[in-house]
């Protein structure tokens, strides 16, 4: 009986392994490979050139303003989906009418892909008729008007606000679950003795969910990195590299200008900077576990 349950299990792994093994590990090891090539993308001989790719993309002006944009993209991430997602569900989590139809209405940004939030947005920020510059022009604010995307002081923060508006109904989620593991017998003898709403929010709420908020980090953060679909779809990157990410990058480097070995280069330390997160985010959780064991 277990032999024969062992075998099944085993032909009922071998599709989902063969398509993981093709569309993920496969062009994972073949970016290794390439990263020390200086192929194009076309020619079918190519030289190995070590870690020429890699000592330019470390002096590359263009990879540092890519990462000093995720960076910021990252900060945002922390600060936007993170305090925004954790006010709604603190604000949720009371009973008030029409919480159901709140949550859903929160969280349906995140079902819609990353392409179409970007070309929403691309019609909210449009400087003719677009939702904000005809707000503003309603009020009378015609000076505060601006082409949001093509101005190089605006264009990464409208597109950061664009990303966290996608992000902050699945960061919400997250906090309810935590919220409801809370046991209600803890704020409710902290309000008895006289703790204050803030305090109750600060010494209790808060540190209790510390499991849930380390895993909205996590996924923020790592979401974050992989901010490609979204900036394609708004600015490619534009106006002069002001919104280049590490993937946008990456993705102009190479499909663009075809330069293959040395975009695999970036993809590579892309991942290696994404490990590190997720490696940082494992040992926390293992931290977490053994705290509440």
């Amino acid at each position: 009986m277990i032999r024969n349950r062992r075998k099944w299990t085993f032909l009922f792994s071998i599709i989902p392994l063969t398509v993981y093994v093709v569309i993920v590990i496969i062009p994972l090891l073949s970016s290794f490979y390439y990263s020390f090539t200086d192929w194009n993308g076309f020619r079918q001989t190519y030289n190995f050139v070590g870690l020429d790719n890699f000592a330019k993309v470390f002096s590359d002006k263009l990879f540092a303003n890519a990462i000093k944009n995720t960076l910021i993209w990252m900060i945002a991430a922390l600060i936007l989906p993170v305090g925004g997602g954790l006010i709604l569900a603190l604000m949720l989590n009371e009973e008030i009418r029409g919480a159901k139809f709140y949550k859903s209405l929160f969280y349906l940004p995140i079902c819609l892909s990353l392409a179409v939030v970007g070309q929403v947005w691309i019609w909210i920020y449009m400087p003719n008729w677009g939702l904000i510059n005809t707000v503003l022009r309603a009020l009378q604010l015609d000076s505060l008007t601006l082409a949001w995307l093509a101005n190089p002081d605006t264009a990464l923060v409208a597109v950061i606000i664009a990303w966290s508006w996608s992000q902050i109904g699945l960061s919400m989620v997250i906090f309810l679950a935590g919220l409801t593991s809370i046991p209600t017998e803890l704020t409710e003898a902290a309000e008895v003795d006289g703790a204050s709403y803030l305090k109750v929010l600060r010494h209790i709420v808060v540190p209790l969910l510390s499991p849930a908020t380390t895993v909205v980090i996590a996924l923020m953060i790592i979401n974050s990195l992989k901010s490609f679909d979204v900036v394609y779809m708004m600015t490619q990157g534009g106006p002069f590299h002001t919104t280049d990410t590490l993937a946008m990058f990456m993705f102009n480097e190479t499909f663009k200008k075809y330069y293959m070995g040395y975009g695999s280069a970036i993809a590579v330390v892309l991942f290696m900077i994404a490990m590190i997160i997720i490696i940082i985010y494992f040992r926390q959780v293992r931290k977490l576990e053994h705290l509440y064991d």
